[in-house]
């Protein structure tokens, strides 16, 4: 995906374009939470913004590479609920991502490789991760 210029410092309600509503009339507490986060930009966004949008699924295309750059420093970076949290999530977003972004998949899998021990050791399960539609890994 082609970035626009300066798009960290930008929301992903400008990036895709999309208003989904107001966070005040939000029906629940998550949507509320989440239509927040798309108004915030993401160069804002702490490991536990990233952690909780990736677990909703909600900005993929921008929020995965914001969150490689934090695993590339600290696989097991922290939000708010475990060691490991972000990676979690990252590990259990749906497979079709990775099969549509196979650059992105190849640096997670760069990531993962010295790491997969401590991985398990932590019960992380990668199979989703691995299920892709690539055949030269």
């Amino acid at each position: 995906m082609k970035f626009v210029h300066n798009w960290q410092q930008k929301t992903l309600e400008i990036l895709e374009n999309k208003n989904w509503g107001e966070p005040d009339t939000a029906p629940t507490g998550l949507v509320k939470k989440c239509l927040q986060l798309r108004r915030k930009t993401l160069d804002s966004f702490t490991i536990e913004d990233l952690r909780f949008m990736i677990g909703q699924q909600i900005g993929l295309p921008y929020l995965i590479p914001l969150a490689i750059e934090h695993l590339r420093v600290n696989i097991f970076a922290e939000g708010d609920m475990y060691e490991g949290d972000l990676l979690k999530q990252v590990l259990d977003i749906d497979t079709s991502f990775w099969n549509s972004n196979k650059v992105y998949w190849q640096e997670m899998n760069a990531l993962l490789q010295p790491k997969l021990k401590d991985i398990s050791d932590l019960k992380f399960d990668t199979a989703k991760f691995y299920q892709f539609k690539y055949a030269d890994r």
